[in-house]
């Protein structure tokens, strides 16, 4: 006869294997997770560690870490990722796992979506050239109709809808990443992204504005992450980059740069408790937007962003309205790459209230410390222990001896979730090259030991 412990575990196997197979019914694959109660737990099953940012708030973030066998998948293609995710709005808990790199197009390219819709960047160029449609209205019309129905097709294939209660992540070793698609967080709770590489986001069909500006801008959609009206969020050790295209390689219309980016990682329409860590942000122009207007909700927006790397950022690192930020320990790399020239790190404006201390700014010859702060005049940025190359510097000091528009030092708040807060950024540039990123996670959630 078996012993006791020989049926339990005999149990657990079988189990196990009831689930896979239900799930792989399905079309997916579930990850069983069985556990010794003395193990490390798994990269999927991982919290958000207490204290650590905003998104520790109240109930903290879990994610899908209480998902059960059935709801813990293995994705590798655009399809078997939009089933996981399912088709709309959901509290059961999940855990999906990317394997490998996911091309969100799925061998569709623009001409594929324009197909049928009667749309041509020729005929649309044609339409609403300045000189013809004037400056004073937003394109409307037969061809406009057309782009957006383009859009909608691109759209459907690209726009991967997050509910609540999951882990995003990526299986560690396998590249694992998202190419060319927009992962949006849209009035969920609870959710976390993980160890994974955005790549190539790209619009197809950028809109012409004319009233945009003094000059008119080309505006595209689909960040790579979008948070709308989402709270509880960690999103940690990603890598968001435009490669293979860059903004370099754009054709330029009606005299502006034809921009088929939007943002890297947006926090929005009322987004709150958001915790951003140990991402690299590289080779990108409007990178991280946190409130959507000078309107935005107010009492929300709050947000931590620690430990990130920001190389060959152009702005927006972050742009900030209204909420209450916390910016420590990242470094910023201001060094031109792939065509990305820095022109501020982090904006302050619309009443923002930002804690930026003990960050790092490694500056190339071509910056000054008076440009790597921005603001509307609204905006406050508090805090200390900031370097440049180094050397400790005020940075507000330095902007305000530079701009009209001041910016105060008084903010309305003081953070205490403060996790890993280190009170020399001198170690920063070195520190984090080794340990930021999509890649470097083991799947006992730890980083990999650097080698070298």
């Amino acid at each position: 006869m078996a012993s006791p412990t020989h049926r339990r575990s005999h149990r657990r196997r079988r189990t196990a294997l009831i689930c896979s197979a239900a799930v792989g019914a399905a079309g997916l694959s579930a990850v069983p997770f069985v556990m010794n109660a003395n193990a490390a737990p798994n990269l999927s099953r991982q919290t958000l560690p207490a204290n650590d940012g905003w998104a520790a708030q109240g109930s903290g973030t879990a994610g899908g870490s209480k998902a059960a066998d059935a709801q813990v998948y293995t994705v590798s293609n655009r399809a078997e990722l939009a089933k996981a995710l399912g088709s709309g709005p959901s509290t059961t808990p999940r855990i999906i796992r990317v394997k490998g790199t996911i091309d969100a197009n799925g061998g569709s390219r623009c001409a594929d979506y324009a197909a049928g819709t009667g749309y041509s960047l020729s005929a649309y160029l044609k339409a609403y050239d300045p000189s013809v449609w004037g400056r004073s209205k937003t394109p409307s019309g037969k061809q406009e109709n057309a782009r957006q129905a383009a859009r909608a097709k691109q759209a459907k294939n690209i726009v991967f809808r997050v509910p609540s209660n999951t882990t995003l992540v990526g299986v560690p070793g396998t590249g694992a990443g998202i190419k060319g698609g927009s992962v949006m967080v849209q009035g969920a709770d609870n959710v976390i992204i993980r160890n994974l590489t955005f790549s190539a986001t790209e619009d197809c069909f950028p809109q012409w504005d004319p009233t945009d500006g003094s000059k008119g801008e080309w505006n595209s959609a689909y960040d790579s992450v979008t948070l709308r009206g989402a709270t509880h969020v960690w999103a940690d050790h990603n890598t968001f980059t435009d490669a293979p295209t860059y903004d370099s390689a754009s054709k330029t219309y009606f005299g502006r740069k034809y921009q088929v980016h939007d943002g890297a990682l947006d926090i929005t329409n009322g987004s709150d408790l958001v915790t951003v860590e140990r991402n690299l942000f590289t080779s990108h122009d409007k990178t991280m937007l946190i409130g959507s207007s000078d309107s935005d909700s107010k009492g929300k927006l709050r947000v931590t962003i620690h430990h990130n790397v920001w190389k060959g950022i152009a702005q927006r690192a972050p742009l900030a309205r209204l909420g209450q930020i916390h910016i420590y320990n990242n470094h910023y790399d201001t060094t031109k790459l792939n065509g990305y020239t820095h022109q501020y790190s982090v904006n302050a404006r619309a009443k923002a209230q930002i804690v930026a201390e003990h960050n790092a700014w490694t500056l190339s010859a071509d910056r000054r410390p008076a440009q790597l702060l921005s603001g509307d005049g609204t905006g406050a940025v508090a805090g200390g222990g900031n370097t440049v190359n180094g050397a400790v510097t005020d940075l507000v000091a330095a902007h305000n001896a530079a701009h009209s528009k001041k910016l105060s030092t008084a903010v309305n708040w003081t953070p205490v979730l403060t996790a890993g807060l280190q009170t020399s950024a001198r170690n920063l540039p070195a520190e984090l090259a080794a340990t930021t990123g999509a890649g470097v996670l083991t799947d006992s959630g730890a980083a990999a030991t650097p080698k070298g």
